[in-house]
């Protein structure tokens, strides 16, 4: 019932969508000219020869709000997300019109109606969105568009999902109790009871309307699942499992099918695909190159400098272990005093160090130390982006220390990554780095990528951690 309705809803969504749409570049048409914009511009297409752009504009903005995930259920999809997305389809849709106008050579249309519209229709779809939500919210307060659940197993997956519908009743969601063998019923876990025991569950399953349930067995109770899928199944009654295995796959897993055999991957990793891995391989080149040579004077001001203030080489060449726990010669500028290698070893640079020279200690604030990496990444030692490589020693130290340390070696390292653009660089938590450096990891896109490298423009070269 629940997925009919948002089926239905769905339709009813990508109505009030195209509205909005046919509305936002009408009055982008009409601000431009028959409104404040309109002083100087002279119409050479007639109003119908742009209203005929529509046919076009509404089903491609359409398909790009489906792409976008805009007509997932409200339930699973947060404001911001929602407005990021919105953003992403508009902007991706406009650039798409750019191009046709070019590639079409139509020059008599109005590049203003198109930017007019690109805002317009931001705000536009914004506003319905939210009043949408607002429904939905009035009308689950009311008692209508709820979605009644049945919880069997009590286990620390119950009591995780109870507290995630709890905290975000704007979902809908109703749990009418918990169905368990080793607890007593009449326990309560804030507010939801333990009804009765599994054996119970086909009466209830007669007795009350239920829309879902979940099973949330404990590890322990694992070898029951067979028996109670097939019980939920006869119902008819939509089931999902919740598994309590967080502790031991903390992160997303995903599933494939392998002729009929379901494979539960514990880790996705986007960069496993040889198509994106090639991908991002071109990005690198392509940017490593351009950097050599946009940074070329300040590498060579660089070597000026090092070379009249400190005896040594200009280049500092460092063990690092990278792509599949190989190790490779990191480049930098040398920005130390030069020491024993034994005696580099021992920690990493703090602040005030003493082995750190002056014109070190700004190259290293501003990042300038880093720019021979460039040539890593050219060979293929690193990435644009990722996390940032470690010492040998180091990695030994904190695989034993830190959870889930090593999978952060599953991809190349980056000359800049997500944790570096968030703060932690330098002297700072390694834990904290590692959950950025996986989130990261899970999440790769193309457009990760870049929005990591124009941060980086912005607070990354220049940081107060680093020493």
């Amino acid at each position: 019932m629940i997925r009919d309705n948002q089926r239905y809803f769905n339709r009813l969504h990508v109505v009030f969508d195209a509205l909005v749409i046919a509305l936002s570049y009408v009055s982008a048409w009409f601000l431009k000219f028959s409104g404040p914009f309109s002083e100087t511009s002279v119409r050479v297409l007639s109003f119908e020869q742009y209203m005929s752009a529509l046919l076009l504009i509404v089903p491609g903005f359409l398909i790009l709000y489906y792409a976008f995930h805009l007509y997932t259920p409200k339930r699973v999809q947060g404001r911001r997300l929602e407005l990021a997305n919105i953003v992403k389809a508009n902007t991706l849709g406009v650039f798409l019109i750019m191009v046709a106008l070019y590639v079409l050579k139509i020059i008599d249309f109005s590049r203003w109606v198109i930017f007019i519209f690109y805002g317009i229709n931001i705000v536009g779809e914004t506003v319905l969105r939210n009043v949408i939500r607002y429904v939905l919210r009035d009308m689950r307060r009311r008692g209508f568009n709820q979605k009644y659940i049945l919880l069997v197993g009590y286990s620390r997956a119950a009591e995780e999902y109870v507290d995630r519908i709890l905290s975000n009743p704007q979902w809908g969601y109703t749990i009418q109790g918990i169905l368990d063998d080793e607890a007593e019923t009449g326990t309560v876990y804030k507010g939801i009871p333990v009804v009765g025991m599994i054996a119970g569950l086909t009466d209830i399953l007669q007795e009350n309307h239920l829309d879902e349930i979940a099973i949330t067995l404990g590890l322990g109770e694992y070898y029951r699942l067979e028996e109670i899928v097939g019980l939920c199944e006869k119902s008819g009654v939509h089931t999902k499992f919740i598994p309590d295995y967080n502790n031991i796959i903390p992160t997303k897993p995903y599933t494939e099918d392998i002729l009929g055999l379901p494979v539960i991957n514990i880790r996705h990793v986007p960069l496993t695909n040889n198509f994106l891995a090639v991908l991002k391989r071109l990005m690198d080149i392509a940017g490593s190159l351009f950097g050599i040579v946009i940074a070329s004077p300040v590498m060579l001001a660089a070597c000026i400098f090092i070379k009249l203030t400190s005896p040594g080489p200009l280049i500092y060449k460092q063990e690092r272990v990278g792509l599949h726990n190989r190790t490779f010669q990191m480049y930098k500028f040398r920005s130390m005093e030069v020491q024993k290698e034994s005696e580099e070893k021992k920690a990493w640079t703090t602040k005030n160090d003493p082995r750190v020279t002056g014109v070190g200690k700004f190259m290293r604030r501003t990042s300038i130390d880093e720019l021979p990496q460039l040539f890593n990444i050219l060979k293929g030692d690193m990435s644009l982006v990722g996390p940032r490589p470690e010492r040998p020693f180091f990695v030994e130290k904190f695989r034993e220390e830190i959870p889930r340390y090593m999978v952060k070696h599953q991809v190349r390292p980056g000359l800049t990554g997500w944790a570096q653009v968030n703060g932690y660089r330098g002297d700072t938590s390694i834990r904290k780095r590692i959950e950025y450096d996986l989130y990261y990891i899970e999440n790769w896109t193309l457009g990760f990528d870049v929005k990591i490298l124009i941060l980086t423009v912005f607070k990354g070269f220049v940081n107060k951690n680093a020493y």
